[in-house]
């Protein structure tokens, strides 16, 4: 401390034409900052993402960033560089300049992590409030992440041992999380159904022997409303352990269905049967006929298979569909005379002796 009192003494003018000369290039710099962050804020006001990024850039440019700066690129040029015995601030300058660059590059990546972030939770995001919850959990990661790597770079910089705290921050992860796994695992279930997005707020889906439409997606549950009404909460680690179906996506729904007449059915009526029903299915504008075939001779009918799709997701929608099209099968049997079959036994007597 007294070599650096003694040199800034002894060399008092150079100091203070050199600490002058790094002032003016930090409120140079500090004026280049404002205009740049005005005109990229005027600009990017719903023309440009990258705009809009750049601004944040700008912003979160760190005073004293410039200020050290501003007096390393000013040293070497208005004053002799002395020995570095001899003059002890030029280590501490580098040391602090090279604090301050970690930190600004820091803060840099966390503008372009906060923006990426954004983009892939917000984007197309059916419910804002569980946005919001895993955006702020998101950059809470992405901030501890980068205030550890910005620790240990600055402490291996300063020539200190970073081994030993990295070791601690280790068990001591370790530890927590082996405390709170569950936790953890439902948090990372809630980053993954945010982001990829198997199902989102009102879609219908089932699992594991459940339905219900999705209520909300929270950090730690998703909550769905059942059909008979009541309200499900399933932890997001066990929703994902699960095959989900999910109903919402559906363009229409597929239906089929297995009918038969008795035997003593004529063959022109079997063979008139596919055509009728295909014609049935046809004239309604909410379905597409697929297929009809005698599939087979069971043990007391013969049996037609009928395949058609219904053009529509909703359930309700589908039950009026196939109702009025079974309605439409019933009336054309009545008409024909074709008689439904059900089980039957025929039991044959023989008299002997």
């Amino acid at each position: 401390m007294q070599d650096a009192i003694n040199w800034i003494t002894q060399d008092g003018p150079d100091w203070a034409l050199w600490a002058a000369c790094a002032v003016a290039l930090f409120a140079g710099l500090r004026l280049l900052r404002s205009f740049a962050s005005a005109l990229l804020e005027t600009e990017a006001s719903g023309v440009q993402r990258a705009r809009t990024i750049a601004a944040g850039l700008v912003a979160k440019t760190w005073s004293p960033f410039l200020l050290a700066i501003s007096f390393t690129l000013t040293a070497p040029f208005l004053r002799e560089v002395p020995d570095a015995g001899a003059a002890p601030a030029d280590d501490w300058l580098f040391k602090l300049a090279m604090v301050a660059t970690v930190i600004q590059i820091m803060l840099w990546i966390r503008v372009l992590a906060h923006a990426f972030i954004e983009d892939l939770v917000l984007r197309d995001a059916a419910d804002p409030r569980t946005a919001q919850s895993m955006q702020s959990l998101l950059r809470l990661l992405a901030n501890v992440a980068l205030a550890g790597i910005a620790l240990v770079m600055i402490l291996n910089n300063l020539g200190y041992d970073a081994s030993a705290l990295l070791a601690g921050l280790g068990i001591g992860g370790i530890a927590i999380g082996l405390a709170a796994q569950t936790i953890f695992q439902d948090l990372f279930a809630s980053v993954s159904i945010m982001l990829d997005r198997p199902f989102v707020k009102g879609d219908f889906v089932s699992f594991n022997g459940f339905s219900g439409t999705i209520d909300r997606i929270g950090l730690k549950t998703t909550r769905l409303k059942s059909l008979s009404g009541e309200q499900l909460v399933v932890s997001n680690g066990n929703l994902l352990s699960n095959e989900i179906q999910n109903y919402k996506v559906m363009a229409d729904r597929r239906a089929t269905f297995t009918l038969g007449v008795v035997y003593q059915t004529p063959h022109a009526v079997l063979a008139d049967i596919p055509a009728k029903i295909e014609a049935i299915i046809a004239r309604r504008s909410t379905s597409r006929f697929d297929r009809c075939h005698l599939s087979a001779f069971g043990d007391s009918a013969i049996e037609f298979t009928t395949v058609y799709y219904i053009l529509s997701p909703d359930y309700a929608d589908f039950m009026d569909e196939q109702q009025a099209i079974y309605l439409a099968i019933h009336s054309l049997f009545e008409e024909l005379g074709v008689e439904f079959a059900y089980p039957t036994q025929t039991l044959f007597v023989t008299k002997t002796g």
